[in-house]
């Protein structure tokens, strides 16, 4: 590894903790300033005070908010994050019913419950980017190899559709039309990869529009570059001048677009995965939101943010090896 690309890591890490800091901060703030009790919650609007008093204390509640986030910060520095206010430790699906229950040595660990979920919301992200850019960069590519003509409006035309398009309406209609009516596809839950597909469809007509743009632009900027004329003029054939030069010339915005468009997804996957009761990181978040569980949210705001930051530190050491003058 060069010493610009040794440098380029340290910096991108320095600042990849500085913005999981202050996503940490914010997400602990945010949840404890917001109306809503989590002890009511769990015990109940009929318990007396002295059991809400008790359970807050032991659930650390009862501490100023810098105290209280200053505790949080130590023991996710030891690999920490907490236990669930709510989930018991004997099993990850099973909510609790009986408060009384709840006891700290039975509560779920929080890494537990992200890791057990983790694979199931990767899984989709990669579908969904897989099946995105099978459908955007063809069409992308086609699309600045004639700008301003039919494959260039086509391109257009088809992302506006796309983006019009409400991520939950077309799982909706997905559901009804391939799941029910037709019987090709399982909708609901997951058993399997295939329960992934019709999400994945989803949430990659999301994301094509921007893919296909991207490609499109930077194909045809590409293709009127000086060094494209020099290719044909050595004698490559078209097909050569455009595999081997104009798209790996092309393939760096298209790349960051890429990494940006993974961290969304992954973090978008909320809604999508709510309509097909898809069990991944994003029905975690909305069960944790419906809950008031402070440290399952926490801990998923805290790994999307560090997915981030890796996403981002690979994409920039990626183009730069595909363009070493990004190193200077």
């Amino acid at each position: 590894m060069s010493s610009t690309l040794l440098k380029l890591l340290v910096t991108r890490l320095a600042q990849g903790l500085l913005i999981m800091l202050l996503v940490s901060a914010v997400i602990f703030t945010l949840l404890r300033v917001v109306p809503g009790d989590p002890v009511r919650l769990i015990v109940g609007g009929m318990a007396d005070d002295q059991v809400r008093e008790e359970l807050s204390q032991e659930l650390g509640l009862t501490d100023p908010i810098p105290v209280q986030y200053a505790t949080y910060l130590v023991n996710v520095f030891h690999g920490d994050l907490g236990t669930s206010f709510v989930r018991p430790s004997r099993s990850v699906e099973e909510d609790l019913d009986n408060p009384e229950d709840i006891v700290r040595g039975e509560r779920a660990s929080v890494t537990r419950l992200i890791l057990e979920r983790l694979p199931l919301s990767l899984g989709l992200t990669a579908a969904a980017l897989l099946i995105a850019l099978v459908i955007s960069v063809p069409l992308g590519l086609f699309a600045g190899l004639h700008p301003g003509r039919w494959p260039d409006k086509l391109s257009f035309y088809i992302g506006s559709l796309f983006v019009s398009i409400p991520n939950f309406w077309l799982g909706l209609v997905l559901i009804l039309l391939v799941s029910v009516k037709l019987d090709w596809l399982p909708a609901i839950g997951y058993q399997g990869m295939v329960y992934a597909i019709l999400p994945a469809i989803v949430l990659a007509v999301e994301v094509s529009p921007v893919i296909m743009r991207t490609t499109s632009v930077a194909m045809a900027e590409t293709m009127q570059q000086k060094f494209i004329d020099y290719g044909y003029v050595r004698g490559l054939s078209r097909s050569r001048v455009v595999l081997g030069h104009g798209l790996r010339n092309a393939s760096v915005p298209l790349l960051n677009v890429l990494g940006i468009q993974a961290s969304t997804l992954l973090g978008g996957v909320v809604v999508v995965e709510y309509v097909f009761n898809y069990p991944g990181l994003g029905l975690l978040t909305i069960d944790a939101v419906l809950q008031r569980d402070f440290p399952v949210l926490q801990g998923i705001a805290l790994f999307l943010a560090g997915i981030f930051v890796l996403l981002n530190i690979v994409v920039d050491i990626l183009a730069t090896l595909i363009d070493p003058r990004l190193e200077n």
